[in-house]
């Protein structure tokens, strides 16, 4: 007895009593070598690993990784083990050898090769081929999901999500969809002490999609997606925009997952289309993770008049994906930032138009930097037809900027027609600036339909001024005007005006987005030495950086039917000869004076420095 106690204390220096002695004695005898349950085997903690699992010699006393303490009263701190000090790599906890390890696969349950445990450092150097990653904590049952979760995200690197949490015997099993995600998950191994003092151990490996993404939408989920799409649809252009559509908020409110890189997924999606807008002509798929192209081969047979496809921002990684859309009569196809753009040393290398090699690009021979002359102001031609213009918009936007647009039904011609265009944008227009004009765009080089194209025109002059009266409320900065004019004769003139405007809501604030335009007006004699308008075609565009740092540097007088108002006997005398001797009108005289205090000698050397200058717009001239 004396000698099986010295070679038990030989073999067993530091013996750990914390737990009582094997309750468990099942499987001895005939089956030895497997003393405990299952849920024993394969415990692996603190930095050395022992054959039955329990922590090395330095697991509670040196931390050599930098491990972060997590402690919390509500993990489960029944479940302790005994350890020994030794053991050999590679083996189970009970003591047989491991022969996932020995084949390259880890223990989280995912499909092929690539996977890593937690001795693994190095990162995950294969990604998924789903784009989805299986995490597991091996004996995680014991910790509050409360706890685990947000401990992980403490000192996880990058912020996630986890998908279908769940314990399965012992472990705690979730999914994240990220590469990167999944990549710092396995890092965050051994980096948390749990209240024990064991380390929690992080399996990542690649993965099929969780089972719950697999099954087909349900027919009141088909209905939420069918809404949804119909409020992404603009009948104008015959366009469906499903950029990013898993995060659309009427989808995420019904706890709705439509995945564009699963099958069922895309197979509701054309069906959809297919059933209700055949003829579309412009589908944005962007943003959706799509890595193979397999449903889309349906769009050649359901949505034969597609031209336009946008695949930018997916994961498309060989252009043999591409092979599968060959019967599609495309016009135009987005592939931007997807990984088979890597594979080529430049665009023209895979840029080709209609089948044709694109010629090299076309540079110019200048020094850089080179500076770009200044742009020039208007130009009228003559001196009596810059007086008719400036009169004709001065009278024109001050009713246009008024409440009530109904008056310009005097400036437009009885058969009048007016159109509108912006420019295209793949983005969703309802969540745009221009989303209020861009329904009523007749942008032609997206409108092919000659049948769209005149429904889009405005025709006469009480429809034109009645879809004026339906855009919003505007502002215009006069002093931004630019004006030239294209063609001169006695019964026709046509000119083109450029500047900004901004929008002016219910209670008379201005909104913070600042547009451009550009507006061509052909016009016919009326009157004596009036205009009316027979042909009005608008341009609208969110202004430049350069244009909103100039807008409104100085507010343009308020319209009014009384333009000067009631002024003392010396203002009144001191504001006709400030209007005489500069040449400007009364009312930017009375403003120019109000803006130094009435005083005369102030007020004509700011005009004169502002006029030399070229600041002050040609409206404040004309009488």
């Amino acid at each position: 007895t004396a000698t099986l106690h010295k070679l038990l204390c030989c073999c067993f220096p530091e013996h750990d009593d914390r737990t009582a002695p094997f309750r468990n004695r099942k499987g001895r005898g005939g089956h030895k070598g497997r003393p405990f349950d299952r849920s024993r085997r394969d415990r692996q903690r603190g930095s050395h690993t022992g054959v039955f699992g329990g922590p090395g010699p330095r697991s509670r006393l040196d931390d050599p990784d930098g491990d972060v303490t997590m402690n919390d009263s509500s993990q489960d701190s029944s479940s302790q083990n005994r350890y020994t000090p030794y053991s050999r790599d590679g083996r189970k906890g009970d003591g047989r050898v491991d022969r996932s390890r020995r084949q390259g696969r880890g223990a989280g349950g995912g499909r092929g090769g690539g996977g890593f445990r937690e001795g693994d450092r190095g990162g995950l150097t294969v990604k998924a081929r789903s784009g989805w990653y299986k995490v597991t904590i091996p004996h995680g049952k014991k910790y509050d999901k409360k706890w685990l979760v947000p401990a992980l995200q403490n000192i996880c690197s990058v912020p996630y999500t986890p998908v279908q949490f769940h314990v399965d015997h012992n472990r705690v099993h979730f999914y994240v969809d990220d590469h990167n995600t999944a990549n710092a998950l396995l890092k965050c191994s051994h980096k948390i002490t749990d209240s024990e003092g064991y380390k929690v151990i992080v399996h990542v490996n690649p993965s099929a999609p969780p089972s719950f993404l697999l099954s087909d939408l349900k027919p009141e989920h088909l209905e939420y997606l069918k809404q949804c799409m119909a409020k992404r649809f603009d009948g104008s252009q015959q366009a469906l925009d499903l950029n990013n559509i898993r995060t659309d908020p009427d989808l995420v409110s019904q706890n709705i997952e439509v995945i564009l890189n699963r099958k069922t997924s895309m197979e509701a999606v054309i069906k959809i289309i297919e059933e209700n807008i055949p003829e579309l002509t412009c589908l944005n798929l962007s943003n959706n993770r799509i890595h193979k192209l397999d449903e889309l081969a349906e769009l050649v047979s359901k949505v034969p008049n597609l031209k336009t496809l946008n695949l930018s921002h997916n994961e498309l990684k060989t252009d043999r994906e591409l092979d599968k859309l060959k019967g599609l009569k495309l016009v135009e196809l987005w592939l931007n930032r997807n990984p088979l753009c890597a594979l080529f040393k430049d665009q023209a290398a895979y840029i080709r138009l209609d089948g044709q090699d694109l010629p090299p690009p076309i540079g110019f021979d200048v020094e850089t930097p080179t500076a770009i002359p200044p742009c020039k102001g208007s130009c009228f031609g003559s001196d009596e037809i810059k007086v008719i213009i400036l009169r004709f918009l001065q009278q024109y936007y001050s009713i246009y900027d008024s409440g009530n647009r109904q008056p310009l039904l005097d400036a437009y011609h009885d058969g009048a027609s007016l159109s509108i265009t912006t420019p295209y944008s793949t983005q969703n227009p309802s969540r745009s600036s221009l989303g209020e004009y861009y329904k009523d765009s007749r942008n032609l080089k997206r409108i092919k339909d000659t049948t769209m194209r005149f429904r889009l025109l405005k025709h006469t002059r009480l429809n034109v001024v009645a879809f004026l009266n339906e855009l919003p409320k505007t502002q215009h900065d006069i002093a931004s005007f630019v004006i030239d004019v294209n063609t001169c004769t006695n019964t026709l003139l046509s000119f083109t005006i450029g500047g900004v405007f901004k929008e002016v809501v219910v209670d008379g604030k201005s909104r913070e987005s600042t547009m451009a335009f550009s507006r061509v007006f052909i016009t016919v004699p009326a009157g004596n030495s009036g205009l009316c308008i027979v042909n009005d075609q608008l341009f609208i565009r969110m202004a430049t950086t350069e244009e909103i740092r100039r807008a409104f540097v100085a507010p343009a007088p308020t319209p009014s039917s009384s333009p000067v108002p009631t002024l003392t006997a010396p203002q009144q005398e001191m504001l006709t000869a400030f209007s005489q001797e500069s040449g400007m009108n009364l009312e930017w005289s009375q403003k120019c004076l109000q803006d130094n205090e009435w005083d005369f000698n102030r007020a004509a050397h700011i005009f004169t420095q502002l006029k030399a200058e070229g600041k002050i717009p040609d409206v404040a001239f004309i009488k």
